[in-house]
C-alpha cells in the first residue's frame, strides 16, 4: 500500500456563512473532510493542512491574520500535523507542500477542501504533475457560482465540470463513504 497523505485545501471561516466568500454547501463539504480527517489520524496517515492567505490586508477574503483566514474548527490542526501557508492558487507553489511530503516518502494524496474551481484543481494538477497518486474526495470540496460573459453557472455545476476533468486525467475520484468503507483505493 503507498504512503499516504490527507491534504485538506483551505477550508477557512471566510468561506463559511457569515465569511467575506461563503461557498455553496461548505458546511456538508466541511462535515465530510472531517470524517476524512479522523479517518486519516486513526490510520496513522500524515495530515497536512493548508491555509491560503492574501499578501495585502484589502483581499477581498483570507486577508492576513483576520479571522476569516484561520482554519475552521471541523477541521482544525493539532500539534504535529504540518500546516503550509501559501499565497496563491496553487498549494505547491512558493510553499514547503512536496519537501513535507517527500520527506515522508509520501506516493498518494488524498485531496479534498475548497474550491473546486480554484485550489482544489490547481493542488491536484501539481500533485499529479509532480508525481503523485492522487485521490479526490469529491464531496469533501466546495465551490460557489460563477459568471462568465453574463451567464451565471451554478455551483454544482462548476464543481461537476471540475470533478469531471479531474478524473478524466489527474485523480480517481471517490465519495466520503467510499473512502472511509473501503478506503483511498475503493
Amino acid at each position: 500500500m503507498p504512503k499516504r497523505a490527507l491534504v485538506l485545501i483551505d477550508v477557512q471561516n471566510d468561506y463559511f456563512p457569515g465569511g467575506k466568500w461563503p461557498l455553496s454547501g461548505i458546511e456538508s463539504a466541511a462535515d465530510n473532510a472531517s470524517k476524512l480527517l479522523e479517518a486519516a489520524r486513526t490510520a496513522g496517515d500524515l495530515v497536512v493542512h493548508v491555509r491560503h492567505e492574501f499578501p495585502t490586508a484589502n483581499a477581498p477574503f483570507f486577508a492576513p491574520g483576520s479571522e476569516g483566514a484561520k482554519i475552521h474548527p471541523k477541521v482544525r490542526q493539532r500539534e504535529g500535523e504540518p500546516m503550509v501557508l501559501k499565497h496563491h492558487v496553487n498549494s505547491f507553489r512558493e510553499t514547503d507542500l512536496k519537501a513535507i511530503l517527500d520527506r515522508h516518502g509520501i506516493e498518494e494524496v488524498v485531496i479534498c477542501g475548497a474550491m473546486s474551481h480554484m485550489c482544489v484543481d490547481a493542488g491536484v494538477r501539481a500533485a499529479s504533475d509532480l508525481g503523485y497518486k492522487c485521490v479526490v474526495v469529491h464531496d469533501a470540496c466546495a465551490t460557489r457560482d460563477q459568471e462568465f460573459e453574463g451567464a451565471i453557472v451554478p455551483a454544482a455545476q462548476v464543481h461537476a465540470a471540475f470533478m469531471a476533468a479531474l478524473s478524466f486525467g489527474y485523480a480517481r475520484l471517490i465519495s466520503t463513504q467510499e473512502y472511509l468503507t473501503n478506503g483511498p483505493g475503493a
